[in-house]
């Protein structure tokens, strides 16, 4: 399913300038991270996990979002913990945290454990559909394609030329 982003992609430069004052990175994954929260928080089993014989489920409090990272030691899939109390340059520091660590290879036990929900971002290679693989305990994925320009026809503006 395609949305329409182009509200967000210009909140995002207006914040931009603000988020670089503070030495904070602002890509579009804090305000995915945040937007995966919220819709978490209207369907808490989303944000569950099951036992081992698929017979009980846990339902979490916190939003610990992982995202996927491709490092030199390949895929892995550290979390962003308590998104759901977290504004978005928060979320965007805990990133470029996440990120500086994983590029060195230093991301340890406490940021690769504890994920409520992960969300899968193709888009960065180009992608536009996936099948996304849900990582146990966890009940639920969300998966991002690329972010791309498509010609759409809006009938609210039919009438206005």
């Amino acid at each position: 399913r395609s949305s329409d982003l182009t509200q967000l992609v210009q909140l995002r430069k207006e914040l931009k300038p603000v988020a670089e004052s503070r030495g904070i990175k602002l890509s579009f994954m804090p305000f995915f991270l945040k937007a995966a929260s919220l819709g978490l928080l209207h369907y808490p089993v989303l944000n569950a996990s099951v036992d081992e014989n698929g017979q009980h489920i846990t339902y979490k409090a916190a939003h610990n979002i992982g995202i996927a990272m491709d490092t030199q030691g390949g895929l892995i899939v550290p979390n962003v913990k308590n998104v759901q109390l977290c504004s978005i340059f928060e979320i965007a520091a805990e990133i470029n945290r996440l990120q500086t660590l994983g590029v060195s290879g230093q991301l340890g036990t406490k940021e690769l454990t504890g994920g409520t929900f992960t969300i899968s971002n193709i888009g960065t290679i180009g992608g536009t559909y996936t099948k996304p693989v849900i990582l146990p305990p966890e009940v639920a994925i969300g998966a991002l394609g690329k972010m791309q320009v498509l010609p759409r026809f809006n009938s609210k503006e039919i009438g206005r030329a």
